[in-house]
């Protein structure tokens, strides 16, 4: 996998185009069939958004891509991995097995979808955001995902 969220049946980068250029398209190259990468390197570079797994290691006990037909065999390293980024104070998950590991991890309450728990990490105050996953089997339009998605956005750049 060259990028995160790359199968065209998922609608991550639709959500972002909706949600920062009106257009869900914006990211999309229709013609072939695929996402455009560069622009969304370019896109969560200029953003400062980092993207990464809650686990290095996982089978999936069967056939699907869902969370629960996961079985996590080894857990990112999240102390090291926010040690690598130090102004990070805001976590965002999509998934339930995200949350999940994130919510033990750091000894805190799940938040709702569409909201967040704060909480106390290495002498800074963060937040950890659970929003609907971008799967078109989680049943929200994508037009009410990218509007929860907005509000987020707007919340962390304030």
């Amino acid at each position: 996998m060259d990028f995160f969220y790359p199968n065209f049946n998922n609608d991550m980068w639709r959500i972002w185009g909706l949600v920062c250029f009106q257009d869900k398209d914006y990211f999309v190259d229709l013609t072939n069939k695929r996402f455009k990468q560069e622009k969304i390197e370019l896109f969560l570079s200029t953003k400062g958004i980092a993207l990464y797994d809650t686990a290095c290691a996982v089978v999936r006990t069967k056939n699907t891509a869902s969370d629960k037909d996961l079985e996590v065999v080894e857990e990112t390293d999240i102390d090291g991995l926010l040690r690598q980024i130090p102004d990070c104070d805001a976590i965002v998950t999509t998934g339930q097995k995200a949350t999940d590991i994130l919510t033990e991890h750091f000894h805190i309450a799940q938040p709702a979808v569409g909201d967040y728990t704060p909480f106390h990490y290495s002498d800074k105050d963060m937040r950890l955001y659970r929003m609907p996953s971008s799967s078109r089997a989680y049943p929200l339009s994508i037009l009410k995902k990218a509007e929860k998605y907005k509000i987020l956005l707007n919340i962390i750049n304030n």
